[in-house]
């Protein structure tokens, strides 16, 4: 039987969180090496070679990735788009460590993937790999500034030296008068804006982004292209953005097409 093309695997369904959320709890405290040290000159961050990602489907094969070649640089942002069920999700959930691929070659900041044991890709994905999903992900009870000092913590490190770098990432995304606001004083694009400077707080070399305007309007989903256009250029980190959304595509450095698990324009 020839193998049935679908994009989402079991598990990547309704995007990254359902997958991060899945990560054993010892892994999702593995310590961040470097979230107090300054940003290194790196190798392209995000390389993905001949990247095939299958799995069964009842007695069906699905084609989730197929052949999949992209290279992302540092300061890059990429926007890959496609419809529902293209394969955007497990796309990023491959990028970021969280699903190996049946085949092909993932590296991130020059480590290969493919040798690492599961506290090793723990620790890459807390070191290397920020996050932003499609709702924001922010906890009910804590401020601006204490969602971004909640990496410095979970890692075992003391928030209190990197409040500075919390509060001025927060100024450099606009919230500089939000800092103590939590999320249910927060508009849903400020809310994005704080899950952007959280995913940048551990100074990634590859920042994530699933779907991030999906429960913004027009004027709002362009604005945060624009936003993780500038933090990319400024912080230095790769950027992937995927999305089905056309607003906002005018601030990507490129954009790629994803149908059925295969990539044009890389």
């Amino acid at each position: 039987m020839s193998p049935r093309r679908r994009a989402r695997p079991a598990g990547v369904e309704g995007g990254l969180a359902p997958v991060v959320a899945a990560v054993p709890a010892a892994d999702a405290i593995a310590p961040v090496d470097n979230l107090s040290g300054s940003a290194a000159v790196r190798p392209s961050a995000l390389e993905m070679e001949s990247v095939v990602l299958r799995h069964r489907d009842g007695t069906d094969e699905v084609v989730a990735l197929d052949g999949i070649d992209l290279t992302v640089g540092s300061g890059e942002l990429v926007v890959v788009i496609g419809p529902s069920g293209s394969g955007k999700s497990s796309l990023l959930a491959v990028a970021g460590a969280l699903l190996r691929p049946t085949s092909g070659t993932v590296r991130i900041a020059g480590t290969d993937l493919g040798g690492l044991r599961r506290r090793e890709l723990a620790a890459l994905r807390r070191d290397r790999i920020g996050f932003v999903f499609q709702t924001g992900g922010l906890f009910p009870s804590l401020t601006a500034v204490e969602q971004l000092l909640l990496v410095a913590e979970v890692s075992g490190q003391k928030p209190a030296p990197l409040r500075e770098r919390a509060e001025q990432l927060l100024r450099d995304v606009g919230l500089g008068a939000r800092l103590g606001h939590r999320p249910d004083q927060l508009s849903g694009g400020e809310r994005q804006r704080v899950a952007v400077a959280r995913a940048l707080m551990g100074r990634p070399a590859l920042l994530l982004a699933d779907e991030p305007t999906a429960s913004l309007d027009r004027a709002r989903s362009a604005e945060m292209v624009e936003l993780l256009s500038e933090q990319t250029h400024r912080h230095g980190a790769a950027t992937v953005l995927v999305t089905h959304d056309p607003d906002g595509l005018s601030h990507a450095d490129r954009v790629l097409t994803l149908v059925d698990g295969r990539l044009t324009g890389a």
